[in-house]
């Protein structure tokens, strides 16, 4: 049996704040994904999604799908 989970990465926001818009560091969200993968968890699928902050600044980030064997208890 299967268990997911949804998780959305996103870079702090400092950087929309400074440059007026924040894109998601290419290392720092590998090392997300090798650290859940660690874990036991694959990615699914994920899909980039941008968001307004503060009417001015846009936040990107990325929903992402993971999936992995359900563990006992």
């Amino acid at each position: 049996m299967l268990e997911y989970k949804a998780v959305i990465y996103q870079e702090g926001m400092l950087g929309s704040l400074l440059l007026g818009q924040s894109k998601v560091n290419p290392v720092r969200f590998s090392e997300f994904l090798n650290e859940n993968a660690l874990d036991g968890w694959e990615v699914v699928t994920m899909e980039k999604d941008i968001r307004r902050m503060l009417l001015l600044f846009k936040r990107e980030g990325y929903v992402v799908i993971l999936k992995r064997e359900k563990r006992l208890s």
